[in-house]
């Protein structure tokens, strides 16, 4: 896919101060900051990660045209040394991210920007934009396919969702949290995600009869026959064609139809009746497909009433999150460094607990069962600390701290890898349908009380000792 220059889609703010710190002196300054979210969607347990792929590209990408500079300079309110820093502009910053597809949870930092303050300020708006678009959705896929127990979920929202990136990469994300396919063409040609679709109302519409419009299609496409039922009526119109064609398609070209769709009235009532309708005919291996404003609510209430649905189609539901729809990542200043080199930590303090940071440079990693797989819990250190998992490890919850859990037998692994080394890429980032795979593992190392719709489990992330430490020592340095 072609690389689009994005480095002007940012926030004013980030050229003000960029602007400031260059005539303050203090633009090369390293810092650190971190993008981390502080609640998952829906009341959820867990997100899924995505969008580390874009944001490569948008790093790989990052200057500054003449047309820019000459914009920026028609503001007058940039110094024209500035101005002329920007047109040299070359990207020097370490990146860390967590890797598409992984469950991750609240406070912890997805993505660690390293580097000078000018740079890695100036990165947060597509920072936040690129992680918190594609998580969202890629958490909310989770959620539905995880609802359909094992059934095919499609993403066929395109066209509602918001903007042309938001039905591209929406779909990109959606295939990662777990979908099977999508109907976008052009999700498919750039990103490899399996495309297909049959036939709309309008078809149907188009011809004198309904049984005409299922024979046309069966005629042009007899390898993909699965037929819209519900323009008319379902029960005594669209499935009986359905079967007419089917028989004929057989006799004449030895091809099963693949199935039926419904897209409108009760879904679980009209599956189940035409289950029976199907299996009479002897079409057992013709499958039932349901869409129209689905979500893993709905899904799981059609499961749970006995529908007879082998697929569904989700579409506005999921393309644009609609029960949530924003992912509350946020991107914070975690440390300095000195005129020594010396990592000093900040912290951002509120009267509302959860909107305390937590500071410095650090390392995020995981602590898995040796006897189940399972996920223990995450651990947030400084960034120069291991964990070594020959000794018992005490798990806390970082607020509710007589919350403790003694672990052993357990491995540790890292959870970030470096995305970026002094502003060169040393990342390949891996293909999508692997980023998939990956995803269903990782979730599968969940408990199972974790991945509640309602009130699931908390997953425990902890501190280590030494950051809780310096977390509290800049607590009490703020008292007045």
């Amino acid at each position: 896919m072609t690389e689009r220059n994005l480095t002007m889609l940012t926030d004013f703010y980030e050229f003000t101060m960029a602007n400031g710190y260059f005539e303050k002196g203090i633009g090369n300054r390293r810092a650190y900051f971190d993008m981390f979210f502080r609640r998952v969607p829906d009341g959820g347990g867990y997100a899924i990660m995505a969008g580390v792929e874009q944001l490569i590209e948008y790093f790989n990408n990052l200057h500054f045209s003449e047309e820019d500079i000459a914009y920026l300079r028609s503001r007058k309110c940039f110094s024209e040394s500035f101005l002329n820093y920007l047109r040299d502009f070359e990207f020097e910053c370490d990146v860390w991210a967590v890797p598409e597809g992984t469950p991750v949870f609240p406070g912890e930092p997805l993505v660690t920007v390293a580097g000078p303050m000018i740079q890695a300020q100036f990165v947060e708006t597509m920072i936040l934009l690129t992680i918190n678009h594609q998580t969202l959705i890629a958490t909310k896929a989770n959620r539905i396919t995880r609802a359909a127990e094992g059934r095919t979920v499609l993403e066929f929202g395109s066209r509602r969702a918001q903007g042309y990136d938001g039905a591209i990469l929406g779909a990109r994300a959606a295939y990662i949290g777990g979908c099977q396919g999508t109907a976008c063409v052009l999700s498919d040609r750039d990103y490899k995600i399996p495309a297909g679709g049959t036939m709309a109302h309008s078809w149907v519409q188009m011809f004198d009869s309904e049984y005409e419009a299922f024979k046309a299609y069966a005629d042009i496409y007899p390898d993909n026959c699965v037929f819209l039922v519900d323009t008319y009526n379902v029960l005594k119109s669209g499935v009986p064609n359905a079967i007419r064609v089917a028989k004929e398609l057989e006799a004449e070209k030895g091809i099963r139809a693949r199935g039926i769709r419904l897209d409108s009235g009760d879904i679980a009532y009209l599956s189940i009746e035409a289950r029976k309708m199907l299996d009479a005919a002897g079409f057992e291996d013709m499958q039932i497909m349901a869409s129209n404003s689905l979500d893993e609510y709905l899904v799981r209430d059609l499961l749970v009433q006995g529908a007879r649905v082998d697929s569904f189609g989700i579409g506005e539901r999921l393309i644009t999150s609609k029960s949530e729809p924003v992912f509350g990542g946020v991107y914070k200043l975690a440390a300095v460094e000195d005129e020594n080199g010396e990592i000093i930590p900040k912290i951002k303090v509120s009267e509302n607990v959860e909107k305390i940071t937590t500071p410095h440079f650090k390392q995020v990693y995981r602590l898995f069962d040796n006897k189940t797989g399972k996920a223990l819990g995450d651990v947030l250190t400084v960034h120069d600390e291991q964990i070594d998992a020959s000794l018992p490890y005490v798990l806390f919850h970082p607020v509710y701290t007589w919350k403790q859990r003694i672990v052993t037998d357990y491995t540790v692994r890292p959870l970030r890898v470096q995305l970026f080394k002094h502003g060169k890429c040393v990342y390949n980032s891996p293909d999508v349908e692997d980023i998939r795979k990956y995803c269903i593992r990782e979730v599968d190392t969940l408990w199972d009380q974790i991945k509640r719709f309602e009130n699931p489990q908390t997953y425990f992330v902890d501190l280590s000792k030494k950051l809780w430490s310096c977390k509290n020592e800049l607590l009490e340095a703020c008292r007045i």
